[in-house]
């Protein structure tokens, strides 16, 4: 017995991704139909063919998206072009916890000059940061994802991971900062850090903030993220943060996890 599901939309980033699931599919002419075994509809619905005609990574939207704004709202619903490259990265002056001179030290160049004035207050304030991870190219995300994928499993991975294509790394806005130190770097016990509080108070006075607030992970769609700061510029992130908005919130979209 076979049921019918409405073909999708993709973006030809995901295509591999929708070869996948026809390999383990039967098409007609106008429906996408899922042999009705556990293990083909768990692969389909996992690599994004869902029934009614949505995805389960990325439900596009119907606004368009100027990714060249600092203020760009970037997420599962609201997927970066094909092939989008930032054409002005740089690398900000400032410490990471490696020495390489690689991709993931870049950031395009406002958001790089802000991180700069940022780390160099926290600094002043007896709280010097470092950086983690900033940009991230679509095949390194796209790796990345998937061996989250592989060791965690889909419906955890999509929680503190982004589909490739929906990643803030990928716009050279974003990046995740830890202390000097280098310990609890990405993890969750950097929540309990004095640098995690002193963000939280501060990071909107350079442009930044927290992209993934505790308390509205239903509404973005991943888990409190205090290390994550996003670039969107000092007007709208002191107004983000006076009236603690995410950013979904600010532009009135549904949450992400309805």
């Amino acid at each position: 017995m076979k049921r019918s599901c409405k073909r999708v939309r993709l973006s030809s980033l995901y295509m591999e991704v929708l070869a996948v699931a026809l390999l383990l599919s039967a098409c007609d002419s106008s429906d996408l139909v899922l042999k009705d075994s556990p293990e083909a509809v768990e692969l389909a619905e996992s690599w994004l063919i869902v029934e009614q005609g949505t995805t389960s990574g990325v439900q596009e939207s119907d606004a368009d998206v100027d990714v060249e704004a600092l203020t760009a709202l970037i997420n599962k619903q609201n997927p970066l072009p094909e092939g989008y490259t930032p054409d002005d990265l740089v690398y900000p002056e400032v410490r990471f916890i490696f020495d390489d001179k690689i991709e993931k030290r870049m950031m395009r160049k406002e958001a790089a000059q802000a991180l700069e004035t940022l780390f160099a207050a926290a600094s002043e304030g007896g709280l010097p940061l470092a950086g983690v991870s900033a940009y991230r190219s679509h095949a390194r995300q796209k790796q990345l994802f998937e061996g989250y994928v592989k060791r965690h499993g889909l419906e955890k991975a999509q929680t503190y991971s982004a589909y490739p294509g929906t990643s803030e790394h990928e716009t050279g806005l974003a990046i995740d900062v830890t202390g000097a130190d280098g310990s609890c770097a990405a993890t969750d016990c950097f929540a309990d850090r004095p640098e995690a509080e002193w963000l939280d108070k501060n990071a909107y006075r350079f442009g930044f903030i927290i992209r993934y607030p505790k308390g509205k992970e239903h509404i973005t769609g991943y888990k409190y993220e205090p290390w994550h700061l996003r670039y969107v510029g000092e007007a709208l992130a002191s107004e983000l943060h006076q009236q603690q908005l995410t950013m979904e919130e600010y532009e009135g979209v549904f949450p992400v996890n309805s």
